[in-house]
């Protein structure tokens, strides 16, 4: 009861989802578990961690009754839940482990949600002081987080009907997934496939790569870089993250975070023989579009300012490297670009706000709501001049719902709010325990980790830590990281009184 009031949400059936998906995520932490028996490293963490995770699974599921259905209410509660909890349960490997920042429980947190959300910012000072199996942990929630562990849900919800699409649609907002093939469980095993291809793909390439020009891209960081590379996703085990290799191997990075960022529906149509398909459409135009007109602004900046010492390739791969790192929100970079003139950094800044495709792993706010907004924007100019005129909003020759773009923005509204309200609260904080944090840098540091970035600029950038602002902002941002990477609705919804009673 709610007060007075009847709860209508069946919690019980989500939580036998959220038990099942937690039972299953014993299976990740196997991996760097033999990586610690590998490398003759502690086993405790990722043993403590299996055994917190089947037991909380456990417990869910004598908790939760397997013959209720699960509706759309229910899948709202089981998705911003099962990124909660297994956010908490990858944080255990780094208490347990008990070196450097991250074994502070809220650091631990930070460095959990943020690999899970894929935002790639990181609390880590010392990178040297940590096992080469928590490392690689570290990388591979992040791996999870861009796709694994909503597919895994999607294929368990698959068996109840339009939950599953309903949480698929939650993450890549495409309407009717399910025509892919006949069944959702079907489809997702063909993305899961897809993901999984393409992850080896980049591990092969950056290992060959590695042989010809630079050797510590061994097996382990061809490895890790392929995880979070198509995760789009921005952890390394490397201090100077992709600056501490090869140009060719920084070059050789930057198709992976495009496709990565790219709906992985298109791309399966694409190499199963349809490749117009993608070319025609037009959010993927749009979305490269904007990339390429980035990339360019920011390398005619780098040249005029003579950042790079006038050199053409430099200029030009430091350009197109970290402005692909920021609108895919990878956060990857090549060279500290908080270094670079204040032109080029607020390029960076307003590139934060565009991200990749719907449908692929990337986060902030998705290239087809500002082409829809754009779009709408442009009929209420011609309408304003012809009020008798009827024109819909199309986007690759079909119409979009009235209904639709009124929810783009709604969307678009409540991520800027948002946005502000994180940024104030970051500037406010750092004041009050005397932070030297100017006003740039705290918006930079609320986009960078609402938007699911990674890194922005002064304390927050490329080569810097979060572990510098207050534990308070911290605590906060590792619920809007939260938020933001299962963009906002999932989560928000729960707080309404509406939800749980209507």
């Amino acid at each position: 009861m709610y007060g007075n009031t009847r709860i209508r949400v069946d919690w019980r059936a989500s939580a036998e989802l959220m038990g099942v998906v937690l039972i299953y995520f014993a299976v990740p932490l196997s991996f760097p578990l033999l990586l610690a028996v590998y490398f003759e490293e502690p086993l405790t963490p990722f043993l403590v961690a299996i055994g917190v995770t089947l037991a909380l699974g456990a417990g869910l599921r004598r908790l939760g009754d397997p013959e209720e259905n699960l509706g759309p209410r229910e899948a709202f509660l089981a998705v911003a839940l099962i990124w909660l909890l297994v956010a908490v349960v990858g944080a255990v490997p780094f208490v347990v482990a008990g070196a450097g920042t991250i074994a502070h429980p809220v650091n631990a947190l930070f460095e959990s949600m943020s690999g899970l959300t894929t935002t790639g910012a990181t609390v880590l000072v010392d990178f040297s002081v940590h096992d080469r199996s928590i490392m690689m942990w570290r990388q591979l929630i992040q791996w999870l987080g861009g796709l694994g562990i909503l597919i895994l849900a999607t294929a368990v919800l698959s068996e109840l009907g339009v939950g599953g699409a309903q949480l698929m649609e939650s993450e890549t907002r495409t309407r009717n997934v399910n025509k892919l093939t006949p069944h959702i469980a079907e489809t997702a095993r063909l993305i899961w496939g897809l993901y999984v291809g393409l992850t080896l793909l980049a591990a092969v390439v950056f290992f060959v790569l590695g042989l010809a020009f630079d050797p510590r891209m061994g097996p382990y960081n061809a490895l890790a870089h392929a995880f979070t590379s198509v995760a789009t996703a921005g952890f390394s085990p490397e201090p100077l993250s992709a600056g501490a290799f090869h140009p060719v191997l920084q070059w050789a990075i930057v198709p992976f975070m495009i496709l990565g960022s790219t709906s992985f529906i298109l791309l399966y149509v694409f190499i199963n023989g349809e490749p117009r398909r993608l070319l025609r459409n037009e959010e993927f135009r749009f979305y490269v579009g904007g990339l390429g007109i980035f990339a360019a602004l920011v390398a005619l900046v780098l040249f005029v300012t003579g950042e790079q010492g006038g050199a053409i390739e430099p200029t030009i791969r430091h350009a197109v490297f970290n402005v692909t790192s920021i609108v895919t929100t990878t956060g990857y970079a090549s060279t500290d670009f908080n270094l670079w003139s204040p032109a080029a950094t607020y390029l960076l800044f307003l590139a934060m706000f565009t991200g990749g495709m719907v449908g692929s792993t990337t986060c902030s706010i998705k290239s087809l709501r500002w082409l829809v907004a754009l779009k709408s924007l442009r009929r209420e100019l011609f309408t304003s001049v012809h009020p008798e005129a009827v024109r819909p909003v199309r986007v690759s020759g079909s119409p979009v719902a009235e209904d639709t773009i009124r929810d783009v923005y709604a969307y678009l509204l409540l991520g800027i709010v948002i946005f502000v309200g994180l940024a104030v609260f970051v500037a406010v904080d750092a004041a009050r325990v005397g932070m030297d944090l100017s006003a740039f840098e705290a918006m930079g540091a609320a986009a960078s980790t609402f938007l699911n970035i990674g890194p922005a600029f002064g304390e927050a950038g490329p080569y810097g830590t979060y572990a510098a602002f207050p534990m308070s902002t911290r605590s906060v941002m590792i619920v809007l990281m939260w938020v933001g990477r299962i963009e906002m609705i999932p989560v928000l919804v729960l707080f309404t009184r509406t939800f749980w009673t209507s």
